[in-house]
């Protein structure tokens, strides 16, 4: 990926080399293996290839002598070097890493391009032949960069498996590790401690069919008290939440305060879930534990979902990103947004009106449900914990001069250290109507605007508010007309100036 995003110049030895080169300065430290963590990982990789540092040429020979005996071929890089460099990023997600349209986006997005669907169409419209043989490398075959003796790293690796053999051995009682001079114990709360006080996670019994494995809660804690990188909980107590086989695998959860530590031989991810006592709380495979208070789960369309130890394995969502909505569980409709934690997902229609109160939490309809399988790819992932979103269809009619039925929505996210995020979507109902991003939105008195450009060629700008109030708009447009809450303006210069939206009561 780095290779062919690498700009058009130079010989195919030194792009490979700064292309390895740059991959490898991304794997330095410790490695988080999560998918939050992977992503993070690409975005370094894309913005280091985007615009390489002349520095990286100097002292490029361990990369050039680990160079594999056959390159790529020369005809796909020439053709890539002629494209603009972010549309030579979305092609190469695109065409050759074979990622979804959707993930295109939310990776552009990450490397600051404003409006990425304009840079995706693009890249969709480029063609140029791909080879029959994806051009990747097998790691096996590739030869290690020698950039200094391996002795020393031998050597600490050595010394550190075997004092962490000692220290896992040498705990004191079942379940309690010391690192160094401090030592992670894990406890549990009393099975029935959920209905004797107050329902907190604290209150949250450990479940699960190797809660009596003490050596496997004796590796879990090892691992979580070893963690570098910031991720250890420094010592104390942990609580434990759960420790048996989901999906024929061993997990083990743990937490303490807010961060949440899940243990899967070999890997440990350590996340931040907040402190919301009834969001349940991601295992891993699609399988979620719920609250110890929680009532029987249940499909979308209202079947029993089987649930043992507190483990409910729900179907996945039924969108191409796998995210959306999931399953009911009591008056709550649960989702998954791409966070540790499900989110409960609410929707409103064009009709709906603010109460000086929140509205409870209901259960989403069928109509409902087939909105938010269609908002879930659009929102992006969320590796802070969500508490819930909601959805609102502000406005919905026709596009004008040809356009197709469409809707615009502000999905309002809440997280749950208390934040709140809006954003705006206008989606049209045609698949040949893309969804249009349009920037943030207010939850109770949405209006939002973008340049659209109609079937016809001709370039307006439309605006919409919801139930209540009108649209405004001031910029370099010409005369303007506005027809149940929908503006439309021909543009007096050329289309993407900058205008400012506002709502005014009726």
């Amino acid at each position: 990926m780095a290779y062919f995003v690498l700009p058009g110049r130079g010989k195919r030895v030194y792009r490979l080399a700064i292309a390895r080169r740059i991959v490898d300065a991304t794997a330095r430290g410790p490695r988080d293996r999560t998918a939050p963590g992977l992503a993070r990982r690409r975005t370094r990789v894309l913005r280091r290839a985007l615009h390489p540092s002349r520095r990286l040429q100097i002292g490029l020979g361990p990369w050039l002598r680990a160079l594999p005996a056959r390159l790529p071929d020369p005809a796909l890089t020439a053709a890539l070097a002629e494209l603009d460099p972010y549309v030579r990023v979305a092609y190469v997600l695109l065409r050759i890493e074979g990622l979804p349209k959707y993930a295109v986006r939310d990776q552009l997005r990450e490397l600051r391009v404003r409006d990425p669907w304009p840079v995706i169409d693009a890249a969709c419209a480029v063609s140029i032949p791909v080879p029959r043989r994806a051009e990747r490398f097998d790691p096996a075959h590739l030869r290690p960069v020698r950039t200094r003796s391996v002795l020393p790293l031998v050597t600490a690796a050595a010394l550190t498996t075997a004092l962490v053999g000692v220290l896992i051995h040498t705990g004191a009682e079942p379940a309690a590790v010391r690192t160094g001079a401090r030592t992670l114990r894990l406890a549990a709360a009393p099975p029935a401690a959920w209905t004797r006080g107050a329902r907190t996670l604290d209150a949250w019994p450990a479940r699960g069919d190797l809660t009596g494995d003490r050596a496997f809660l004796d590796r879990a804690a090892a691992a979580w008290a070893a963690a570098g990188g910031g991720r250890g909980p420094g010592g104390g107590t942990a609580q434990l939440l759960y420790a048996g086989h989901a999906g024929g695998a061993p997990v083990a959860l743990m937490r303490r305060g807010d961060r949440l530590a899940r243990f899967a031989p070999p890997g440990l991810d350590v996340v931040a879930i907040g402190t919301d006592p009834s969001a349940p709380i991601a295992l891993g495979g699609g399988r979620y534990l719920l609250a110890p208070w929680d009532p029987a789960p249940r499909t979308l369309a209202g079947a029993a979902l089987p649930a043992r130890d507190g483990v409910v394995a729900p179907p996945p969502a039924r969108t191409p990103c796998g995210r959306g909505p999931l399953f009911h569980l009591g008056d709550r409709t649960l989702g998954y947004l791409g966070g540790p934690r499900a989110a409960v997902l609410t929707y409103h229609s064009p009709a709906y009106e603010p109460a000086a109160r929140p509205d409870p939490p209901a259960r989403l309809g069928p109509g409902a449900v087939r909105t938010w399988n269609r908002l879930g790819c659009l929102e992006p992932p969320r590796a802070r914990p969500v508490a819930g979103a909601m959805a609102w269809e502000f406005w919905s009619g026709t596009l004008p001069h040809g356009g197709a039925p469409a809707g615009w929505f502000c999905t309002r996210t809440t997280y749950a250290d208390g934040g709140q995020a809006g954003t705006s979507t206008l989606v049209a109902d045609r698949p040949a109507g893309r969804p249009r991003d349009t920037g943030a939105c207010d939850g109770r008195r949405p209006v939002s605007g973008t340049w659209w450009q109609a079937p016809s060629g001709g370039w307006y700008y439309l605006a919409a508010a919801a139930s209540g109030l009108v649209p405004r708009a001031r910029g370099p447009l010409g005369p303007a007309t506005t027809e149940h809450r929908l503006l439309v303006a021909r543009p007096e210069r050329r289309p993407n100036v900058p205008v400012a939206v506002t709502a005014a009561s009726r």
